[in-house]
């Protein structure tokens, strides 16, 4: 399934892009027709961290990205890193009580808050004292408010920020006025990028939701339901390994994952995810073939003598069509996501043991048994064992995809 997102860019007063804002997409048609803004924001979320990558869209700079009351309140925010995301509060979003104390978490955290579309109302005020950046539509308002607000919050120490900036005119005169940042399609037009993500389970997603956020989770059997969801499986691996945590070693294990996450984390995570997912279509054939690889893999630990690499293994077949399923290159996949040197290796093709048992399930589901022999001969397996895991491998991977 396709994943598209826009950006457009925001630019200081030296003519430099000082930050991207990220903005939902359905298509290549470039204005937002999503009736559902709190999945519109969540799917920017998740695809900006996890997807797309915060790097490739927006290099160095910080990403401005939309948040509903919703997003705010789930703090869905808090698995971008707070070095980079600016939390660009609608103005629909009524600024009461509970929406001040999130605001307040976050500003604690490090994060930068901003007023999107912003008209000043007494009621914002709680708000304003949270406020970086307040952002001023250029289309909407006349000079006069937007000559009072830049006077009324920039001695606040708030940036302000010009919106909907469509000629060089209006440019300068938002200069003139102390603005310090500017948008709109003066300057550029939000640009769509595309990539394929990888077809979710509804249902699998629903299962997930029930173990995180049951009473006491079982981190060993949480880490199993998420292993049997391949889309789940390459975005946590992604998002424990991005600067967001800055761990010093790589995690290259589900587990290990959910243990250095934490339950607050681990809860939001997925909690975001499945927003973001929920309304795909079922897995495509090819994540089933994917789920019978992985289980395949793993069942042949032990008889090879890999015991204590099930997990590897499991991984290691569950990843490898992710190049078919995103349509992109695997070695620049497997550059944003961490998995042992050996299981990376086996992936891309060069020769052992584990690359091996990638041949071996590819030759049985193709039936070329002569293969097949010649395999389990170079594994020292007998080929009996092989049709008792592939036959296990198929059902389990049915099992799952039917849950």
């Amino acid at each position: 399934m396709e994943q598209f997102m826009a950006r457009q860019p925001i630019f200081d007063t030296r003519g430099k892009v000082f930050a991207y804002e990220l903005l939902f997409r359905s298509g290549l048609h470039n204005y937002f027709d999503c009736d559902d803004a709190d999945h519109a924001a969540a799917n920017v979320i998740a695809n900006s961290s996890l997807l797309f990558g915060l790097n490739e869209m927006t290099g160095n700079t910080k990403a401005f990205i939309n948040c509903t009351r919703k997003v705010l309140l789930e703090e869905y925010m808090t698995v971008l890193p707070k070095e980079r995301a600016v939390i660009e509060i609608l103005e629909h979003v009524e600024p009461d009580a509970e929406i001040v104390a999130a605001c307040k978490r976050l500003k604690e955290q490090g994060y930068v808050l901003a007023l999107d579309d912003f008209v000043y109302q007494k009621n914002y005020e709680p708000l304003l004292e949270l406020a970086d950046i307040i952002k001023v539509d250029f289309l909407l308002s006349d000079v006069k408010e937007q000559e009072e607000l830049a006077k009324m919050f920039i001695p606040r120490g708030i940036r302000m920020l010009a919106e909907k900036v469509e000629t060089h005119e209006v440019y300068e005169q938002a200069k003139q006025m102390g603005y310090q940042l500017f948008q709109g399609y003066f300057f550029a037009k939000p640009v769509i990028v595309s990539r394929k993500d990888i077809p979710t389970n509804k249902l699998q997603f629903l299962r997930i939701l029930k173990d995180v956020h049951a009473d006491e989770v079982e981190f060993k059997k949480l880490a199993e339901t998420i292993q049997s969801e391949v889309s789940l499986s390459y975005k946590l691996l992604k998002l424990i390994n991005s600067a967001a945590f800055a761990l010093r070693h790589k995690v290259t294990n589900i587990l290990q994952a959910l243990s250095l996450l934490g339950i607050r984390e681990i809860r939001s995570w997925v909690s975001l995810l499945s927003i973001s997912s929920m309304a795909e279509d079922k897995p495509a054939e090819l994540v089933v073939s994917s789920l019978v690889r992985a289980r395949f893999c793993e069942q042949l630990a032990e008889p090879l003598g890999f015991e204590e690499r099930r997990s590897d293994l499991f991984l290691m077949g569950l990843f490898s069509l992710l190049d078919v399923i995103m349509s992109r290159p695997l070695n620049e996949i497997l550059e944003e996501i961490t998995v042992e040197e050996d299981i990376q290796a086996a992936l891309l093709g060069e020769p052992g043991p584990f690359n091996l048992m990638l041949k071996l399930i590819s030759t049985y589901d193709q039936a070329e048994w002569e293969q097949v022999s010649q395999i389990c001969a170079e594994l020292r397996i007998e080929e009996n064992l092989i049709a008792e895991a592939y036959k296990d491998a198929v059902t389990w991977a049915d099992d799952v995809y039917r849950m």
